[in-house]
């Protein structure tokens, strides 16, 4: 769950050692600026070791991924088409609600990134 403001977004991590480890980090606060037009993105506290994780150099909207040469961690909303440089961007997850309130939240935004509560029937 990626929350802002008075919004969140409903996430679902893909199931990779990369994604586990960084479930292992949350819960998280992260301030995201929005810096291509197309993703909102800012610096994780820790490195996230990106071993066992398949190189993504196509991003599509909704992707959360990081971007090992620096430890960022950027969530996508638009796709311009343009190819990311090796070594690739890592998948983490993907936003599956909420992704239009995150791309209108501004340039600068602080999101909290936590693991959603299970519920039990």
């Amino acid at each position: 769950m990626l929350r802002f403001g008075d919004h969140a977004a409903a996430a679902r991590l893909t199931d990779t050692p990369p994604s586990r480890r960084f479930a292992a980090m949350l819960p998280l606060t992260v301030q995201l600026e929005d810096v291509w037009g197309q993703a909102k993105s800012g610096r994780l506290p820790h490195l996230l070791a990106v071993e066992g994780g398949t190189p993504v150099h196509d991003p599509t909207p909704g992707d959360i991924a990081f971007w090992p040469p620096s430890g960022m961690i950027a969530v996508y909303y638009d796709d311009l088409g343009q190819a990311v440089p090796d070594p690739g961007l890592v998948r983490l997850g993907v936003v599956e609600a909420g992704l239009d309130r995150l791309a209108d939240a501004g340039s600068r935004v602080v999101v909290r990134i936590d693991l959603a509560a299970a519920t039990s029937s």
